[in-house]
């Protein structure tokens, strides 16, 4: 190397935008929430797994994760439902609660019934659609794939990305595969909604949603 080279520095006005434009980028690829206020409205909507199917209600993900986080969560999963059905009730719902944040969970009736997962993915953006024009921001929560290597679903993946919201990925799909977490093929039990309910307070703190 020359000694010209060697003692080249970078200039100082052309280093600072290089790097602020590479923390705005990795700061684009984690999508953030806003801070929870200590009397906000947490909703969880979904189906069983958000009811508690599988254990006592006291026990499901949203009564674990109230206790974990201090804001109040209510529990609107109901049993069966597929995305169509939440895509109708959701707007009614939000009416009733007016929440600061909503924890979307809705799709495994869907991937029961093999219901085409163009719909499903149509249903869950209508939701997302709606959730975006009312300013209320989102967790989506992945579910796995009914099959023999199981997964999460990729749509989850394609529609977080899609309307930058952040993603629980990967946690249900790992307690369902887990028999000491789980009452039956599709539901968890108490021990797996408490797990559950601590994957979602992790992640709504790394999204900046609790301190």
């Amino acid at each position: 190397m020359s000694r010209s080279l060697r003692h080249y520095r970078f200039p100082t006005a052309l280093l600072q935008p290089l790097l602020l434009a590479l923390v705005l980028a990795g700061c684009s690829d984690s999508p953030s929430l806003p801070m929870l206020a200590g009397d906000a409205t947490v909703l969880a909507f979904g189906d069983s797994l958000t009811h508690g199917t599988g254990t006592t209600g006291d026990k499901a993900y949203p009564t674990r994760l109230q206790a974990l986080i201090g804001r109040r969560v209510i529990n609107a999963g109901v049993p069966g439902e597929t995305t169509a059905e939440g895509r109708q009730r959701l707007p009614g719902t939000l009416d009733q609660h007016r929440p600061d944040l909503v924890l979307l969970c809705l799709g495994g009736n869907d991937f029961l019934r093999k219901r085409d997962p163009a719909a499903t993915r149509a249903d869950l953006a209508a939701m997302l659609d709606t959730l975006r024009k009312r300013d209320i921001p989102v967790l989506l929560i992945a579910v796995p794939e009914l099959t023999l290597l199981g997964g999460d679903h990729a749509l989850y993946a394609d529609l977080a990305e899609r309307y930058e919201v952040p993603q629980l990925s990967g946690e249900l799909n790992r307690i369902l595969r887990d028999a000491e977490l789980k009452s039956d093929r599709v539901h968890a039990n108490a021990a797996g909604y408490a797990e559950l309910a601590e994957a979602v307070a992790a992640r709504l703190r790394e999204a900046g949603a609790l301190p």
